[in-house]
């Protein structure tokens, strides 16, 4: 195997192994910006929630009608998203220190349905 071809594959290893590593945390939509999780549902964030103080403040009811996205155990804080811990101890992603939510009313891809419901949530952007 020459030099260069053994370097090749190690450097996608590499790549590949560090990208498996990450957590699947939500990702822009190329259109609007808007932020996606992974199975390509809008995420929103919450007004009465406080930016950066590691709580989620929607619960119960709130949280049956705005799902939360959910970080699992294994899953560690990368670059702006981070992780919170919600009133059941459960763990949920964040952007920007903002919990971020999914809205039951969007059922497909690309909805946005959950933008300026009650005037407290917000489609959240990287």
């Amino acid at each position: 195997m020459s030099p260069f071809l053994a370097s090749s594959i190690g450097l996608v290893t590499l790549l590949l192994g560090g990208a498996l590593a990450l957590p699947a945390f939500a990702q822009p939509k190329p259109a609007d910006g808007a932020l996606v999780g992974p199975n390509g549902m809008t995420l929103y964030t919450f007004d009465k929630d406080t930016a950066g103080n590691g709580k989620s403040v929607c619960n119960g009811g709130c949280a049956t009608n705005w799902p939360p996205f959910m970080a699992a155990d294994s899953d560690k804080p990368a670059g702006d998203f981070t992780i919170v811990t919600r009133d059941d101890g459960k763990k949920q992603w964040a952007a920007k220190g903002w919990p971020l939510y999914y809205w039951v009313k969007d059922t497909k891809p690309g909805d946005k349905t959950g933008d300026g419901v009650n005037g407290t949530w917000k489609i959240a952007k990287p």
